[in-house]
C-alpha cells in the first residue's frame, strides 16, 4: 500500500495535524474544543448522511405520498345522496294539500366503463414504483457525494501531513546553513532561500486549510450539521485500489441496476397505461340512481301510496373528435417522450461510466508510478544531498530544489490515490450497484 514518509501518521487518530487544523479552520473555538471533535470513519459518515439528511428525508416523504395514490385511483367515485321537496304547492307550502306533494331521498352510482378503474391505478401504481426509485437513486447520489468530500478531505489532511514534515526537515537545514554561515562556511543567499522557501510552504499551508475548510463544511451539510462540527477523519491503512471490471461489464450492470434507469422505464409503462386509459375515454360512463318519494295524506284523510324511481344515465362522448381523439394523442405524446428520455438516461449513464473509468484507470495508474518509481528515486536524491549538504560539497539551491520535488511527488500521490477512490465512488453511483 501507499508507503509514503508520512504513513505512520495514519495511525495517529486523532493526529497532530488534524487537531492542529480544528484550530485553524474553525476560528479558535474555545478550549477544550478540540476534545469535543468526533472520529468520523468513510462508513460513519455514508451512515449519517443517510440517517440525517434533509433532501433525501424530502424524496422519502414524496415516494410514500404517491404509494398512497393507488387506492385512491382504483377505487369508485363517491356515491351521492340527495333530499328532495317535489311539487310543494307556493301558495300554502302545505305538504297534504296538493296530490302530488312529495319527499323523495335518492341514491346515485357513476360506474366507470369496465377497465378504467384498473387502468387508472395501474398507472398510478406505475407512478409510485418510480417514484420508490427515485429515492434509491437519490441514496446513490447522497452516497456518492459524502465519499467525494471524504476522500478530497482525507487528501488535504495528508497534504497538510506532508507540508509539516517538510517544514520540520527545512527548519533543520535552516539551522545548519545558519551555523554554517556564522563561522563564513555558507553565504548568506543560502540563508535567505531556506528561509523563502520556509513561507512559501507557509503560503501553501495557508491555501490547503482553507481548501480544508471549505470541504468540512460541505461534508457537514450533507450530514444535515452546523458547517462548524468539529470532527477528524478515523481511517487505517489505506486500500489496495482494485482492478475495475470491463466497460461493457459496467454497462450491463448500470442498465439492470441504477435506479435512474429504472424509474425511466416505470414512467414509459405508466405512459403507456394511460394511452390505454385514453382509449377507454371513447366509452361513456353509467349513472345508476333510485329513489323513494314518501307522501302524505290527503287533507280528506285518505292514504296515498309511496313512489319509488330507478333510473339509468350515461355520458355521450359526441365531441370525440376534439376532445377523447386529442387526449389519445397527448398521451401518445406523452408515452414517445418518456421513451426519449429513457434512451437520453441510458446514454448518459453509459458515458458517465466511460468517462469515470477511465479516470480511475489514470488515477491509479499515475499512483503505481508515483509510489514505486518517482518518490523512492526522489527519496533517494533527497538523501544524498542532505548527506553533501552536511559536509559542503552540495549546493542549497540543488538541496531545496531536490527536496521540493519530494514533497510535490508525495501530494501528487495521495491525490491520484484520493482520485481513484473517489472514481470508484462515482462508478458505484453510476452503475448503481455496491461492491465492485
Amino acid at each position: 500500500m501507499p508507503r509514503f514518509r508520512n504513513v505512520q501518521a495514519l495511525h495517529r487518530l486523532p493526529s497532530a495535524v488534524s487537531l492542529i487544523l480544528a484550530g485553524l479552520i474553525f476560528l479558535s473555538p474555545s478550549p477544550g474544543a478540540q476534545d469535543k471533535a468526533i472520529s468520523l470513519s468513510l462508513d460513519a459518515a455514508v451512515s449519517l448522511a443517510l440517517a440525517n439528511n434533509p433532501s433525501l428525508a424530502e424524496i422519502k416523504a414524496r415516494a410514500e405520498a404517491m404509494a398512497a395514490v393507488p387506492s385512491q385511483a382504483g377505487s369508485l367515485p363517491d356515491p351521492a345522496l340527495s333530499v328532495e321537496m317535489l311539487n310543494l304547492p307556493t301558495d300554502s307550502f302545505d305538504i297534504r294539500e296538493d296530490f302530488m306533494t312529495m319527499v323523495d331521498v335518492g341514491f346515485s352510482q357513476t360506474v366507470p366503463f369496465p377497465g378504467k378503474l384498473a387502468l387508472k391505478e395501474q398507472a398510478a401504481g406505475l407512478d409510485a414504483e418510480a417514484a420508490a426509485q427515485t429515492v434509491e437513486e437519490a441514496r446513490l447520489r447522497l452516497v456518492r457525494d459524502v465519499k467525494l468530500r471524504w476522500w478530497a478531505l482525507f487528501y488535504l489532511e495528508r497534504t497538510l501531513q506532508i507540508l509539516a514534515d517538510t517544514e520540520t526537515s527545512l527548519r533543520d537545514v535552516i539551522r545548519t546553513v545558519q551555523s554554517r554561515y556564522r563561522v563564513g562556511e555558507a553565504p548568506q543567499q543560502d540563508v535567505l532561500q531556506a528561509q523563502l522557501e520556509l513561507s512559501k510552504l507557509g503560503e501553501e499551508r495557508l491555501i490547503h486549510v482553507a481548501m480544508h475548510h471549505r470541504e468540512a463544511a460541505r461534508l457537514n451539510a450533507l450530514l444535515d450539521r452546523p458547517p462548524t462540527t468539529l470532527f477528524v477523519l478515523a481511517y487505517g491503512e489505506p486500500q489496495a485500489l482494485p482492478e475495475m471490471l470491463a466497460e461493457e461489464q459496467l454497462n450491463q450492470t448500470a442498465e439492470q441496476a441504477r435506479p435512474l434507469l429504472n424509474q425511466k422505464r416505470r414512467a414509459v409503462e405508466a405512459a403507456q397505461t394511460r394511452v390505454e386509459l385514453a382509449k377507454k375515454d371513447y366509452y361513456p360512463d353509467v349513472t345508476f340512481s333510485a329513489g323513494y318519494a314518501f307522501r302524505d295524506r290527503a287533507p280528506n284523510g285518505e292514504n296515498r301510496s309511496d313512489f319509488v324511481r330507478l333510473g339509468v344515465s350515461l355520458n355521450l362522448p359526441v365531441y370525440a373528435g376534439r376532445k377523447q381523439a386529442k387526449a389519445v394523442d397527448q398521451q401518445r405524446s406523452e408515452w414517445l417522450r418518456e421513451r426519449y428520455a429513457l434512451q437520453d438516461a441510458l446514454r448518459k449513464v453509459q458515458a458517465d461510466i466511460a468517462a469515470t473509468l477511465s479516470d480511475y484507470r489514470r488515477a491509479k495508474d499515475h499512483h503505481a508510478l508515483l509510489q514505486y518509481e518517482i518518490i523512492p528515486l526522489a527519496e533517494q536524491t533527497v538523501a544524498s544531498l542532505r548527506a553533501d549538504f552536511e559536509v559542503g560539497k552540495a549546493a542549497m539551491a540543488d538541496l531545496l530544489r531536490a527536496t521540493a520535488n519530494l514533497r510535490n511527488a508525495e501530494i501528487q500521490a495521495w491525490l491520484a490515490y484520493a482520485q481513484a477512490q473517489q472514481a470508484l465512488a462515482k462508478l458505484t453511483a453510476a452503475t448503481g450497484q455496491e461492491g465492485l
